[in-house]
Formats: structure tokens, sequence, C-alpha cells
């Protein structure tokens, strides 16, 4: 019976394999430190808004316009700008952003045009809002005539979240599985069908994670839409996409920068607005990604 000789130099003495233990706990206490500061950070923040716009928050201020008496005022206009602008961006994102990542990743060349088309897509998702804002209101506004409407706020929004949809989207069909598209070349399906059945179908769950949070930014932004919009205190709301607007973000910073202590309490009360209309917008992107997973499995 022949024994194994152990190394000494293989073996970790216990000296160093105790302070390795004590290394990676305290790192572990510290991220977890981070996330429950971060954690109660934003519930201090969250509690104090609803203390201070609760009472505020009432079925007149919703269906009220903004006046400079802070019992008057309310957020109907600013709210239906929202909503406007919010359902527009959405009608020429998601196709466009899906179009163009479907074509990326199924149809272009791994040429150079393709590569150097991708660094910008990627460079443009870090670009500064305020910059979409003036691009908005040279090409939009001024150049192709469109006003100060929704339709030139819409569009504005588009190019600052597109970038987003359309990396998201990439990404989700890189995931479907090579497997998929070979199985259905296999039958004799071609290209376009493999997409529209096959790959389409699979990628619908990673593309709404990333509409999701395209959304989401479009309608918390106010730089761009100060920059289109610019007003505030707005007695209609629109009833085309060529009239003009405003938002919940711009009206809310008017409101907080009002000396009347009222209108900080009114901003919060906005603020539990754009909450509800985030959360119940973001609610049924989750619904329809959840029933395509299921349908995927």
């Amino acid at each position: 019976m022949t024994t194994v000789e152990r190394n000494p130099k293989q073996a970790v003495p216990s000296r160093d394999l105790g302070f390795r233990k004590w290394r990676d706990r305290v790192f572990v206490w510290l991220f977890i430190s981070s996330v429950l500061i971060g954690i109660a950070g934003l519930l201090t923040l969250l509690a104090t808004v609803f203390l201070d716009g609760w009472s505020w928050l009432d079925w007149q201020f919703i269906t009220s316009y903004s006046s400079r008496k802070p019992k008057d005022a309310g957020i109907f206009a600013a709210l239906i700008g929202s909503l406007w602008m919010l359902g527009m961006t959405a009608v020429f994102t998601i196709p466009i952003g899906i179009g163009t990542a479907v074509y990326l990743e199924e149809f272009a060349g791994r040429g150079r045009v393709t590569r150097l088309i991708q660094i910008n897509i990627a460079n443009l998702a870090g670009v500064p809002s305020i910059i979409y804002g003036m691009l908005g209101l040279a090409v939009f506004v001024y150049f192709l005539n469109m006003g100060r409407s929704v339709a030139a706020g819409a569009l504005t929004m588009t190019l600052l979240v597109l970038p987003v949809v359309i990396i998201a989207s990439q990404e989700a069909i890189k995931a479907v599985p090579k497997s998929y598209r070979d199985a259905a070349y296999a039958l004799g399906a071609t290209r376009w069908q493999v997409v529209k059945t096959v790959v389409l179908p699979q990628a619908v769950p990673g593309m709404m994670s990333g509409i999701i949070l395209a959304l989401s930014r479009a309608i918390g932004e106010s730089a761009p839409i100060l920059i289109i919009s610019s007003l505030v205190f707005l007695t209609f709301v629109p009833h085309n996409p060529g009239d003009r607007f405003t938002v919940l973000p711009l009206q809310i910073f008017t409101w907080m920068s009002l000396p009347q202590a009222d209108f900080k309490a009114i901003a919060s009360a906005g603020i539990i607005l754009l909450l509800i209309v985030l959360l119940s917008m973001n609610g049924v992107a989750i619904f329809i990604r959840n029933k395509y997973q299921r349908k995927r499995e």
C-alpha cells in the first residue's frame, strides 16, 4: 500500500486561512451596509414625500389646472401632457428600436460599418439628456418647423431612450439559443420566418425589460422638455400632437422653485402621482413580459 506524501508548500497555513475568512466577512458586511444605507435613504425620501403630499392628493388636485395660488393649483395639464408624450414616445421608440436590433443581429454583416454603428449606439446611450433637448430644439422645433408641440417633445425623447431599447433588444436576441434557429432552418423556414416565429417570441421578455427602463427614463426627464416646451402654468390640455404641452417632472420642478411653503407640499403630491403613473406603466409592461416568458417555457 502506497502513501501519497503531501507537499507542505501546498497546504494553506491556518493563520492565512483565518485572515482570508475575516477579510471576506468584512467585505460582505461592507456590501450589505452599502445596500442598507441606499434602501434607508430611499425609504426616508419616500416617507417624507408621502407625509408632505398625501393630504393634497385628491380629485380636485388631479382635475384642476396649474395656478399661482396653492389652494387652486392642480396637475391635470401636466398629467395629460405626460401621457401624450409617453404614448407617442412608445409608438416611435418600440418599432424603431426593435427593428434596428433585429437588423443588426440577424441581417447585417459583421463588417466595419456594422461595428461603427454599434459603437455609436453605445456612445449615444451615455450622452447627457440636455444635449438631446438642444438637438430636438434645433431639428424638430426650428428646422422641421414642428413648433413646441407634443410631437417635437416625443421625438426628442425617442432620440434619448432609443439607444437603451436597441442595446437591450440586441442582448435579448443574442440570448436566443442558436439551436432554435438551426432547427427552424432545417424545417425549411426562411430567415424572416425564423426571426418572426422563433427569435422574436423568445426575445420579447428581454426586450420588455429594456423598454421598461427606457420609458421610465422618458417619463422622468425634465431637462429636454424644459427646452422644448418651457410651459408650466397651462390652462388647457393637448388634443393632438401639434398642441403645446407640459409634463409632470417640469411642473414638479417649477413648484419646488416657488417660495411659498404650500407649493412644496403640492410638489410632493405631484411626485406621488408621477410614481403611480410610473408603477402602473411598469406593471403593464411586466405583465406582458411575464406572459411571453410563460409561453416560452
